[in-house]
């Protein structure tokens, strides 16, 4: 048996807790920006509002992404995302194409077979991708050489607009709206996309439909092997109150059980209900797990009268995640929903020098 060659972020996650950054659209409305200013010259004349479709700011807005990316990680991040969490061509057919049900249609896979299959679509999710990408890696590089610590970049992959875990038709319990291998295909585009860019590692985060994030690990682990390349793979859930993924309902130990033959850097939760919630689910996954564990909640429920849309304010969050590191329970820590560069910086400073959650180290036969 030998031990295998250290990836140089398993090395920092063998020696202290890792920090990654906070919420990009949490971030992006503190900087005021309207319709107009998303769309720019570029989507001017598109036809659905496109304010929601924070992805596209990396297209029409890169000052102010590189600039968000830049308080990450000056606030301690170890670890920032790309801005592409609904950078498929399924995510951004819905700011783009109509909807079929709107005049009497319905989506199935023939709709989004054409949505695969639309040039436009493809190059829009393949240019978020490498471009936020980039900005990730000239930032984090910079901030890495100012600082003399590396810093990595994670290509953030969501969990999509559709589900293949269940049916939208009451009537009809075995309809999908769209089939297996054509989530693959959109994640494979956005996979290969992110890895042009430079990214790090792969972060399928925010699953709450479990058949969906196996599709994107199926595709990566087909872009790795038809590619000739590999990156390291972070897999992170949402979960619910009774510590299920959303929508797919598998237990936190149902759900490792299904994901741990891909071999990940780290499994953890990240989004739900809040760090108070997210406790005893993260415990369960920690005592489960035999990779390092990642946790990065909401700061709390949403609170339309809060200045960030969430109850949780820095201090909160910095007790919350110092609670699971004095439990022994992490080694990567950030924030999701509400959490801004200050509620990242309070989090770094609060687990610095707390030691990270015990790893085993990993042998393979020689």
């Amino acid at each position: 048996m030998i031990k295998v060659h250290q990836h140089p972020l398993e090395q920092i996650l063998a020696n202290r807790i890792a920090i990654i950054d906070g919420a990009m659209g949490t971030t992006i409305r503190t900087y005021g920006m309207t319709e107009s200013d998303i769309r720019g010259d570029r989507f001017r004349d598109s036809t659905k509002d496109l304010l929601n479709n924070g992805d596209i700011f990396s297209l029409t807005q890169p000052a102010m992404i590189s600039d968000i990316h830049r308080r990450f990680l000056e606030a301690g991040a170890d670890i920032i995302e790309t801005n592409t969490f609904g950078a498929t061509s399924i995510t951004q057919s819905e700011f783009f194409v109509d909807d079929p049900r709107e005049h009497g249609g319905r989506k199935d896979p023939d709709f989004y077979q054409k949505i695969i299959d639309t040039p436009f679509l493809a190059d829009l999710a393949w240019e978020i991708n490498e471009q936020s990408a980039r900005q990730c890696r000239e930032m984090a590089d910079r901030v890495a050489t100012a600082t003399g610590r590396q810093r990595f970049v994670a290509g953030a992959i969501g969990p999509l607009t559709v589900s293949l875990s269940n049916s939208p038709d009451a009537d009809d319990a075995g309809f999908r709206v769209v089939t297996f291998d054509q989530v693959k295909t959109a994640y494979a585009q956005q996979i290969r996309a992110l890895i042009a860019g430079g990214s790090d590692l792969l972060l399928v985060e925010t699953i709450f439909d479990s058949l969906n994030a196996k599709a994107a690990l199926v595709a990566i682990r087909e872009v790795f092997d038809e590619d000739d390349r590999q990156l390291p793979v972070m897999i992170s859930a949402a979960v619910g109150r009774g510590g299920e993924t959303l929508i797919s309902a598998q237990t936190t130990e149902a759900f490792w059980n299904a994901v741990k033959h891909v071999k990940p850097l780290s499994v953890g939760l990240n989004c739900s209900l809040g760090p108070d919630l997210m406790y005893p689910f993260l415990s369960e996954l920690s005592e489960k797990a035999n990779v390092a564990i990642s946790c990065y909640p909401n700061a709390g429920l949403p609170n339309p009268l809060s200045e960030t849309g969430f109850d949780l304010g820095p201090k909160d969050m910095a007790r919350y995640l110092g609670d699971f590191a004095k439990a022994g329970l992490i080694n990567i820590a950030g924030g999701c929903c509400g959490n801004t560069p200050e509620h990242i910086a309070a989090i770094a400073q609060a687990l610095d020098g707390m030691a990270p959650r015990s790893l085993a180290p990993v042998e393979v036969a020689a």
